[in-house]
């Protein structure tokens, strides 16, 4: 469970600190007054403003005490914006110093515009090798250059039901976004012609939508929220669940959700089975290694997180139990690894 090339306490405590920053953010920019939703049980804030005769209810997040306590703060915060931007750059210096995984500029540009349009904050979390590359900072490892972490693509993922409860919009749609960074619609072989994929002339860089299905079919469906169809995919609900803030390392960072460690390393496993053969055997072989990585790390580092996710997606069904038993029949290290916590 060792052998892992850990970053340094100052790396460790710089990122921390953007985090730290990018939340103080998400309430400096207020423009009225903060209030909270009760919608199925479950709190949501909102920024109440009024633009001419029109009144607006702009979403911030769920309810809980850490987004409270930054809410009774934010006129402070406000005062406080620009200092806090040249510290984070200089914060994103130390940890480029210091060897971490920082964004090519191209994908840093398309992330950072769909996070001001509100992507993110909206419930869309960042999934795939971009997220895999996060946990670096989250569990202070150093991941490297490997092939396992290398990617142009961009996979978005969220609930078509809470883009539904949210009951808010981006602040600037999607199409005009990716139109202003040179990207295009993908044909769809959706009969309405839906659109959930996107890819960039010059880089070909493919940016992606996805939701989860909760039906035998795995068709399109719509994110209301976010003003895109998304692919549903079998799986996915287990793996977008509780999602965690971390920043996105381009410039002075920018604040986006993937999701948990132990619950990606789980569903890599699944994933790497489901497409284990023919053109996808690749991607295949990156899943098991990105599982095998976070595996190895979490076991040492959050084995009770590990094997609550573990339970969690055997107790889902024989189809889940059945996909992971196949990735560890490849993998007889991780699954060495898995039995000495989980039993």
């Amino acid at each position: 469970m060792g052998g892992y090339d850990y970053h340094s306490g100052i790396g460790a405590a710089a990122w921390a600190e953007v985090l730290r920053l990018l939340r103080d953010r998400e309430v400096s920019g207020l423009k009225g007054t903060p209030r909270m939703k009760t919608i199925n049980g479950r709190g949501y804030w909102y920024d109440h403003y009024r633009i001419g005769s029109e009144t607006v209810d702009r979403y911030i997040g769920e309810d809980g005490a850490e987004l409270r306590s930054r809410l009774d703060r934010y006129g402070e915060m406000r005062a406080r914006e620009q200092r806090s931007s040249r510290e984070r750059a200089r914060l994103m210096r130390v940890l480029q110093a210091e060897g971490y995984l920082m964004s090519d500029v191209g994908t840093g540009q398309i992330v950072s515009a769909m996070a001001r349009a509100g992507v993110f904050r909206l419930g869309g979390t960042l999934v795939g090798t971009q997220a895999f590359r996060a946990y670096e900072g989250l569990l202070g490892v150093r991941i490297g250059f490997d092939q396992s972490a290398m990617t142009d693509d961009i996979d978005i993922a969220s609930f078509e039901r809470l883009s539904l409860v949210l009951d808010d919009r981006l602040d600037e749609p999607l199409a005009g976004v990716f139109s202003d960074l040179k990207f295009e619609p993908l044909p769809s072989v959706d009969r309405d012609g839906r659109v959930w994929r996107w890819r960039q002339t010059a880089r070909q860089t493919l940016v992606e939508f996805l939701t989860p299905s909760f039906s035998e079919e795995e068709g399109v469906r719509e994110l209301a929220a976010l003003g895109v169809s998304a692919q549903s995919l079998h799986f996915l609900n287990y793996l977008i669940a509780e999602p965690v803030p971390v920043p996105f390392l381009y410039r002075s960072g920018v604040l986006v959700q993937v999701p948990r460690p132990e619950r990606y390393a789980i569903h890599k496993l699944i994933v790497a089975d489901r497409r284990r053969d023919g053109p996808d055997a690749l991607k295949s072989r990156k899943d098991r290694a990105q599982a095998a990585f976070l595996i190895g790390v979490l076991a040492g580092e959050r084995p009770e997180d590990l094997a609550e996710a573990w339970e969690e997606a055997r107790g889902r069904g024989a189809a889940w139990r059945t996909r992971i038993a196949a990735s560890l029949r490849r993998m007889p290290e991780t699954r060495e690894v898995l039995r000495q916590v989980v039993g």
